[in-house]
This record gives structure tokens, sequence and C-alpha cells, in this order.
């Protein structure tokens, strides 16, 4: 029962601090810093706006940054005023090991691509308990070899990743485990755990470092901050750490070697950059000390960063620990802190935590796979910072950008002005947010830390964020793109799953959303409607090269293209507006009146898809019984592009059942649609058995009626089109042998069914939507089945898989497909998992086959991860399709805020007890 599951969790350590009055200064430090500040369009300061070549990766170690701050494993806090992250040196490197490694968007022959192993194990909401593992080559790591390599193979071949290279071979390498606990909100350790895998010795360089972000060469209002070694009776060598806005801190550090530290100022080596002379040392004091033994480079008593040098000496197969503490100053340090045991206590309260979400799991394997992608969630949190104007106008203290940027990217958005702690896609290929995957994180997260899910969602309609004009930014290389409109979707369902972790329904969240979604919605309505017709442009929509041409550009043919999913996205968040605004109306009856205005603007919308060739305007293709975006021509011509890919399925996610039992008595609520449907009976027959309710007295709202679902399932459930064993696909696999082909007037180009990297450039060619599973759309359609289900009940059955004879409701097709998915993270029985097809030394290894990454998407034929391989942001929705009731939450009817109060307060009384 949900209830006692929030008594429950409020009974955890974990549960009790995200309840608690402290949870802001619980959650002040965290793992907030970028894995790639560089080539990112913040620091981009270039005259046309080349972010990867302004600021490539060889500056890296020896440039300050503006905006933020990188690092292996990195900790700070809000605002990164301080930064903790690991560096590391196998005495071979050219360079020492301080921040993560790949290509650049041209280096990569399918684009950006991060060239490191490491993963996330672990980590609770608070941060209270952090835990992730980093592999690292005895060798020197192969940089030129990668670059190289990657820019001879063409599109058509895989890309060549670190694991080929065979610096990894014979298992020389360390497993370099970094794992932090906090002993107070401000009283944190970092414990850098490492082992040498191999059957040889080996020597490793080992720097915990901890510094200060550099705000006083932007502007003189920031005081510089300072470290100072100082040496105590009984702590021995320790740092002091000043910051003029806050009180000093303390840094200690102990290791089974001796600790050397080392200091430089976090500043640009302007020698080696711009070859001008200037005072050091600078960024890369560390670097040069070790690698190059420049004395010089470092300081031994001050500076703006510091490090906690350990050389380590590892016999084969041993493991080696040391520890990095910071507290406030004021904070006594008698009796010393067991670190040891802290750590075993944090640990132990994230298992009782995790217990207690996961105690409907039965498979371990799966409560392992869960617990992995929330951990990729919360390590994946980053503290971005982008003052637009600020970016555009430039600094006090530095030269005025190129007068070119005023006028390129973003030149339209110098409102915004983000300050905040934000879950990103991944912190290495995609570090910066992006508002349609940002939806989907906030559901996954709602699942663990609803408090925080709400945030996000609230972040993006700040007026910081959002535009005056109701559009919500896209992503940091064009925040005017169009991504899907998912926030009312999103907004809902972190609802429900918050009322159903704490017992409670945030109303006061639920009307702030929705009033800033009016706003939005307004904006889709006015911006993308080009006709007035409710049939929806949209644009890029965040499926990158879905399609044959770049939508979010000018056609090569000129006109434009009414497209399919454009237009089910809009049916879709007026549905979502109208059950939140019905929600609302429990307790204000006001909201009846703007809940049925979205009743009414979405049947004028499934009227307008609807409607078919005779009116030419739509979108469903009677002869193929499938939806098609539709090119219209500069001429007049009307042209159907029967691709036969995800677009023509997300019509499926227009669904919404109203249930007479929780609506029904909303004052004046069903008068006013019976008013409606009886005076437009062109509508009321969209609108399923509108007198004839279905299972449990509701009533169905969807784009599709009964026969066009079904036929839509049909192309969705055959195993020779969508559907695969891993889920479904982005596009049909009737299109490996027949591609599809546009030849008009000069354009001539086509589109098949390519079932993992893309050959296509379009959008840089790091993703591909032509054939490949992708996690969002599978989830949402699997919710969507949940929700006709509701409606049709067991007795409505389709054929499953297409071909088969066996016939199963939509309930079970669902879970099916919820199965399939799942099996991507899984082991099969040979102990393999798809998603890992790619690292068979991994999974030849007993020790690393429980080592899980969580890509992008996925290999539509075999299950391998591709894409970002990092990119637990939506990917981490397997968390919920892991945890079926997730999925299947159900209103609980207009007494729940009551009764939620009365739950709350015994579980408040429990606690206290």
């Amino acid at each position: 029962m949900p209830p006692l599951r929030a008594i429950h969790l409020l009974q955890t350590k974990e549960g009790a601090r995200l309840h608690g009055a402290d949870l802001d200064q619980w959650r002040r430090w965290g793992p907030y810093l970028s894995e790639r500040q560089w080539g990112t369009v913040r620091e981009d300061y270039s005259e046309y706006g080349t972010a990867w070549d302004y600021f490539p990766h060889d500056h890296a170690r020896s440039r300050m940054y503006r905006w933020g701050e990188d690092g292996i494993a990195g900790f700070g806090n809000d605002p990164l005023d301080w930064c903790v992250s690991l560096a590391l040196w196998n005495g071979r490197d050219p360079i020492i090991k301080e921040r993560l490694f790949g290509l650049t968007n041209e280096q990569g022959n399918h684009g950006e691509d991060v060239k490191e192993l490491y993963f996330y194990l672990d980590g609770t909401p608070t941060h209270s308990y952090m835990k992730m593992l980093y592999k690292y080559p005895h060798d020197a790591y192969p940089y030129q070899q990668l670059i190289d390599e990657n820019k001879r193979r063409g599109p058509d071949q895989p890309e060549y990743e670190v694991l080929d290279t065979g610096v990894f071979d014979d298992d020389r390498y360390f497993d370099v485990c970094v794992e932090y606990a906090k002993y107070a909100p401000d009283d944190i350790v970092m414990r850098v755990s490492v082992e040498n895998r191999a059957n040889e010795a080996a020597a490793l360089h080992v720097l915990p470092q901890f510094w200060a972000r550099n705000r006083w060469a932007w502007s003189s209002k920031w005081g510089k901050p300072s470290l100072k070694l100082e040496h105590d009776a009984r702590e021995g060598a320790r740092v002091i750490a000043h910051n003029p806005s806050q009180g000093a801190m303390l840094v200690t550090a102990s290791a089974e070697a001796p600790v050397e530290w080392l200091f430089c100022e976090n500043d640009t080596n302007v020698r080696r950059i711009y070859g001008i002379e200037g005072a050091g040392p600078f960024k890369d004091g560390f670097n040069d000390y070790l690698v190059e033994g420049d004395e010089q480079a470092i300081r031994r008593d001050h500076g703006t960063r510091s490090a906690a040098h350990v050389h380590l000496q590892l016999a084969p197969q041993t493991r080696s620990v040391m520890y990095l503490r910071w507290r406030p100053a004021s904070v006594s340090n008698d009796p010393p802190l067991d670190m040891a045991q802290l750590f075993a206590r944090r640990e132990a309260e994230a298992d009782e935590f995790y217990a207690t979400l996961q105690h409907d799991i039965d498979d371990a394997d799966a409560r392992l796979v869960q617990r992995q992608a929330l951990a990729g969630m919360l390590w994946t949190k980053q503290y971005y910072q982008f003052d637009v104007t600020r970016w555009h106008d430039g600094d006090p203290n530095q030269p005025t950008p190129p007068k070119e940027r005023r006028h390129g990217r973003n030149a339209d958005w110098r409102h915004m002005c983000n300050g905040d702690i934000v879950s990103m896609p991944d912190k290495w290929e995609y570090p910066w947010y992006a508002s349609w995957d940002l939806a989907f994180h906030a559901v996954a997260f709602a699942t663990i830390d609803p408090d925080f899910a709400k945030k996000q969602l609230l972040l993006l309609v700040k007026e910081r964020y959002m535009h005056p004009n109701g559009q919500l930014p896209a992503y940091e290389w064009a925040f005017g793109d169009a991504n899907p409109p998912v926030h009312a979707w999103a907004t809902w369902r972190v609802f429900e799953l918050d009322r159903e972790m704490t017992g409670i329904g945030d109303h006061a969240f639920l009307e702030v959303m929705f009033h800033k979604l009016l706003l939005n919605f307004a904006w889709w309505v006015n911006r993308k409607d080009a006709d007035d017709r409710n049939i929806f442009q949209g644009g890029f929509l965040g499926l990158d090269n879905i399609g044959i041409f770049d939508r979010s550009q000018p056609l090569p043919t000129g006109g434009r293209i009414d497209q399919a999913d454009g237009t089910a996205w809009m049916a879709s968040y007026a549905l979502d507006l109208m059950q939140i605004g019905l929600e609302l109306a429990m307790t204000n009856e006001s909201y009846v009146e703007i809940a049925v205005k979205f009743f009414e603007h979405f049947l004028y919308i499934a009227e307008a898809v609807s409607c078919g060739e005779v009116c030419n305007t739509g979108l469903w293709d009677g002869s193929d019984e499938f939806f098609y975006d539709v090119l219209h021509l500069p001429n007049g011509a009307r042209v159907p592009m029967r691709i036969r890919s995800i677009v023509g399925l997300i019509p499926l996610f227009a669904v919404h059942v109203l249930e007479e039992g929780v609506y029904g008595d909303l004052p004046g609520l069903r008068e006013r649609l019976a008013w409606f449907l009886d005076h437009r009976p062109n509508l009321a027959k969209l609108v399923s058995r509108w007198t004839e309710p279905g299972k449990g007295n509701t009533t169905l709202l969807s784009l599709l009626r009964g026969h066009r679902m079904k036929a839509l399932l049909r192309r969705t459930l055959d195993e020779s089109e969508f559907l695969s064993d891993y889920g479904v696909r982005a596009l049909s696999r009737v299109h490996c042998d027949k591609p599809y082909i546009f030849d008009h007037d000069g354009v001539n180009v086509c589109i098949r069914y390519l079932p993992a990297e893309s050959d296509s450039r379009v959008f840089g060619g790091n993703s591909n939507w032509r054939g490949p599973i992708w996690m969002p759309v599978n989830y949402l359609l699997i919710e969507s089945l949940y929700e006709f289900h509701r409606y049709y009940g067991d007795e409505f059955r389709v054929e499953h898989p297409t071909g088969s004879g066996k016939m199963h409701s939509l309930s079970e097709i669902a879970d099916d497909l919820s199965r399939r998915i799942g099996t991507l993270f899984l082991k099969d029985a040979e102990g393999k998992r798809p998603v890992m097809a790619a690292y068979p030394m991994l999974q030849a290894d007993p020790r690393s086959r429980d080592l899980i990454l969580f890509h992008e998407y996925f290999h539509g034929d075999n299950g391998r991860g591709v894409g970002a391989s990092h990119q637990t942001g939506w990917s981490g929705l397997v968390a919920l399709l892991l945890q079926p009731r997730l999925m299947k939450l159900s209103h609980v009817g207009p007494e729940a805020p009551v009764m939620a109060v009365r739950l709350h307060e015994e579980a408040s009384a429990a606690m206290g007890r």
C-alpha cells in the first residue's frame, strides 16, 4: 500500500533526510562538476561559434573556465565555490589524467564520443553516499591512436573504442573506486581505493584535488579565495581554505603512503596558450611538475588549487586506500573521525533506502540494474551556469567578444540566466540540459526524490529560463529549437509518483506548472500551426535524423512539413493539461472551465488529424493505414512521405481515460462536456462511446478509435517491422530492403533502416533514429497501452506478436514490451547483458560483468548499447519499467488529500517514536 510505503521510507535514515528541515543543507554538496567543460557553447568566445575548435581538450588542463569546472568523479558545492576531483598519472602518459577524454564531433566517425571506461555504481538522493569506478591502464593512454583510427573509419564502420586498442589486455590496469560520504552536510570525506588488477607490480600517482573556481578573473566583485598549508600538532599537515563570502574550511588527507601537498593557481597558463609572459604557477602546474619535473610549476604552501599527492607502489592484485576530508574550520576533530566506519554506515543506509524502494522487485539482478540506473541519474547532476547576456557582451575584466556573436547563436535568448543544479543527459557528450530530456529525467527522479524532480520541472518555467513568448529552452547549442512538448505529461507523472511515495498530492506544484504551461501551449498554437488548422509543424522535435530532411532548417524543396508527431504531441499536450485542470478542480472548481477548454482543443486536433485526404489536411493514410508526415510544396502539391517510423506511432500517445468515479462529482463538468458534444456532433463521434461508458464507467479520449489503433498496433507488434526482442524500433525494418526514396525537382534523398550507428551527418551524426530502440518513446508507448487498457479491459485483445496467432490484452502487451526493454540490461542465460555487447572483456570478467552502461539508444536487432554511453538521463526510465507497479498508478480519488494528510501525520508520529 502506498501510504505504508511512505511510512517505511520515512523510517529509513535517507528517507528522514529527504523529508527533514535541513534537506537543502544536505544537498548543498554533490557531484555537481561537469565531465567536460571544454568544447561547450558556454566556453566558446570565438567569432563564428566553433566551440570544439575554440576550446579543445588540449587546452583544458591549461585554461581556466568561465562558467563551470570539470574533473573525474567531481564533487562540489552549489555554486561550485569549492571543487573536488581526482587526478591520476601512471608515469607513462604525456599528461596527467584529470578529466575524461573523448573525440569531438568532427573527429568521431559517428560524432562526439567519450573514450573512457567508468561506471556509476551507487548513490543516495542527498548525496550522503556516492560511488563510482574508473578504469585506468598501466600503459600510456592511447590518445592519438583513438584520434587517428576514428578519423580513418567511415560512417559504415563502428566506432573505435578504448578497449579495441588493447591497452586493457591482460588486466594491466587499475580499478580506481571513488566514494564520498557525508559525516554532516558540510563535513565530507572522499575515499579513493586503487587496486592493481594485473599479475605484475605497477606504480601510480594519485592526486585528490581541492580548488576554488575562478571568478575573480572575470569580475572584481568576486574576492579571490586562498588555500594555505599549515601544520597542526594533532592532525599534521592540513590546508586552510578561505573564501571571502564564506567561513574557513579545513582540508586533510591520509594514505598508506606519504602525502605530499602541492599548490598552484587556478589561472590560465598564458605562456602556453597565448605565447605571452605571465606570473605562475598556473592551472597545469601539477601536470608540469609530475610529467616534466618542473619544480617551478608548483608551490609548496599556498595557491587556489591544491592536490594531496601520493605515489603508490602496488604489488600484483593489491589495493591501497587514501582519504581526503574537508569540513568547516569550526568543527573539531576530537575524537578523530573513523572514516572507514563512516563509509560502512553510509553504505548500509543506502542499502536500507533501496531495500524499501525495491520491496516489490523480486529479481536480484533487476534490483541491481535499477539501482545503477538511479546512481547514474544522481551522478549526472551538474551545476549549470550560463548568463547569455554576459556571454554576448563580455566580462568587465576580459576582452570584448566579437560583435558577430550578438547576431549568432542564441541571440534572441538574452533573458537566459541559468545558475542551478540541473539533471544532464550525461556530463560528457551532453554536459548541458535539454528540455525534453529533462522531462523524462524528472519522471525517473520522482521514484527516489520527487522533491528534486518537481524542482527540475519548475526550473524550466522560471522567467530566467522560459522565453517571454512562452517557449521553453531546447538545449545549449540552439535554445530556440522546438523540443516535443512533454512537460505537462511529466508534470502529471511526477505529481502521481510524488503522491504515491509521500501520500500527499502537491497541488501547489501542480498549479504553478499549469499556469506556466498555459503560456507554453499558447506559444505552440500561435507559432507552430501555420494555417490555423490544428495541424502542427514543430520543426526539429528532438528526433534528429528521423526523416529525410533536417526539419529544423528550411526545406531544400521549399514549402513546409505537416508533422504527424508534432500534431500528436499537441493532442497529448491538450489532454495532459485537461487532466491537470481536472485535478486542480477538485479543490478549486473554477478550473473546470479551463479543463473543458482543453477537452475541446483536443477534439479539434483529433478532427483535423482524422479528416483525411478529402479535406486536404489529414495525416492518416487510408491505403497504408498509417500516419505520415505530409510535405506541402510551393506549387500547392501535397506529398505524404511514406516513411514508416516512430513519427507515425506517436499518435498512440494521445490517450486519456475520463473516470466517472473520480471526476463525476465536479460541479458542472458533465453538463459542459455534454453541451459541447451535443452541439458539435462531428466532434462527439471522435470520443469513443461517449454514451456507452467503458470498463469501470470510463470514457476514452484518443486520436485513435478501435480500428486505427489496431492498425497501428498491427505494425508496431510486427517483428518484421517495428518489434524487436528489446523493444520497439524507431524505424520499420521494412525499410532495410525497401528504402524510402524521395525524388523531386533535383532533390534526391533516401532513408533506410540502420539498426545502430547512423550513416547520416544530420545533427552532427551523433545519433540515429533510423532503426535503433530509444527508451523515451518506448516508455510512452507502454504507458499509453496501459491507459488504453483502463478503458477496454481484458476483453479487448490484439494479436501479439503480429502473425503469431496469440491474442493478448493491451496490459499484457505493455507488460511484454516492458520485459523486452528490461532484457537490454538483464543477464541472459549465459550471464551476458545485451547492452554491454561491445564490452566482451568486461562481460567475461566475473568482477566486471555487473558493471552496466545506460546508453542513449540501442541496436534495433541485438540490443547493443549505441550513442552516448553514459546517457543515463532518459534511459534511467528503465528504473520504472523494472517496477511495473509504478507504471500503473491510478487516480486515488478526490478524498486523497484528506487521507494523505492523516497518513503523513501518522508517519511523522511514527518517526517521532
